[in-house]
């Protein structure tokens, strides 16, 4: 038996092209148009079946929460998708933050609240104009301040007009990590002039809390004690824009975290207006600041109009006071009756 003949160099097969850096080549440029998958064909009757299929997608975003008036009636699986639908979660997003699928996602612990946990009555929501640009002007309390969500919550549901509500809130709130950007998405907006205007350009009603954060940070011992007003600058802001004023009283909210004292050492270092000291926080670590089951009551009271006042009227400092005691006045009077003729914290 011969031995295998040894292959010379030159009967050796081709070598590969060097290729530096381990680099591949470049592959052939696919001619344009062309696709890359094979066409299947189309069965008979497959046409008639995208209805069911389209109904099956509708029961899918269904039961992600996604509310059924934001389906796209001419999506088609197979088809591209609207251009008005593709970015679905950003388009929803208002200028000011507002998220209505988070909101959507949320609603039923925040019913649950609502209905369930504060038992929230509502009194004269009549006088809340049916449309239009208004102007609520509310007392604020608790360590947490969830009244603005409450109240945005007694209106959707209990006005005639499920009229959506803004509320404006400090931002000292925007600090505290997660609260700020998950309010920020249910409705709150950050306190300024020019965005208060802004919402009133759109015929928007809106809640402002005139004690701003001294209002959430009053000791338990002075509860339901309006604190001041400050300048007046949500009269301004109705004199200029000729927006009416509806005084509302939120009762119940000042037992939820009673605070009982404040730190405020250092504490503008960590972005936070001060730590909040009560029953059950730091006492429980987080669980303490749950807020206690307490029974509101929110009362809307007669509106103040200002039509009769110009707009350059908001340069006038002496009616500006006026108009801001006025008010101060009537919130208090309102809260001054409710908790005389409440009998219990927990049952109203």
């Amino acid at each position: 038996m011969n031995p295998p003949k040894k292959r010379r160099r030159s009967d050796a097969p081709p070598s590969k092209p060097f290729l530096s850096g381990g680099a591949r080549p470049t592959p052939r440029r696919r001619r344009l148009g062309a696709s890359s998958t094979p066409r299947l064909p189309v069965e008979a009757g497959a046409v008639e079946d995208t209805g069911a299929v389209a109904n099956e997608a509708d029961e899918m975003h269904e039961a992600r929460g996604v509310p059924r008036e934001h389906f796209s009636a001419d999506f088609r699986p197979g088809e591209d998708p609207p251009p008005s639908s593709q970015p679905l979660a950003f388009e929803e997003v208002d200028e000011f933050g507002y998220d209505p699928a988070y909101e959507h996602k949320v609603l039923p612990l925040l019913e649950l609240l609502y209905e369930k946990y504060f038992r929230v009555e509502v009194h004269g929501i009549d006088r809340v104009p049916p449309e239009g640009r208004c102007l609520l002007v509310a007392n604020h309390s608790g360590t947490l301040p969830i009244d603005g969500l409450m109240l945005r919550l007694a209106v959707r549901r209990e006005h005639s007009r499920r009229r959506d509500v803004r509320w404006l809130a400090e931002d000292g709130l925007f600090h505290f990590p997660f609260i700020g950007n998950i309010t920020n998405r249910i409705g709150a907006v950050r306190a300024c002039q020019e965005n208060a205007e802004r919402l009133l350009e759109h015929e928007s009603l809106v809640v402002v809390f005139p004690e701003g954060k001294k209002g959430i940070g009053k000791l338990f011992r002075d509860r339901y004690r309006l604190q001041r007003f400050g300048r007046g600058g949500f009269v301004k802001l109705c004199l200029r824009t000729g927006t009416p004023i509806v005084p509302v009283a939120i009762v119940g909210g000042e037992e939820t975290n009673p605070l009982l004292a404040r730190i405020e050492y250092l504490t503008k270092a960590l972005g936070i207006p001060y730590v909040p000291i009560t029953p059950t926080f730091p006492l429980l670590g987080p669980a303490g600041l749950l807020p206690a089951p307490t029974k509101w009551k929110i009362f809307f009271g007669d509106p103040i109009a200002l039509d009769d006042y110009p707009p350059a009227s908001a340069d006038d400092e002496i009616l500006v006071g006026r108009l801001t005691e006025r008010v101060r006045a009537e919130i208090q009077a309102m809260l001054d009756h409710a908790v005389a003729a409440r009998r219990s914290i927990w049952f109203g």
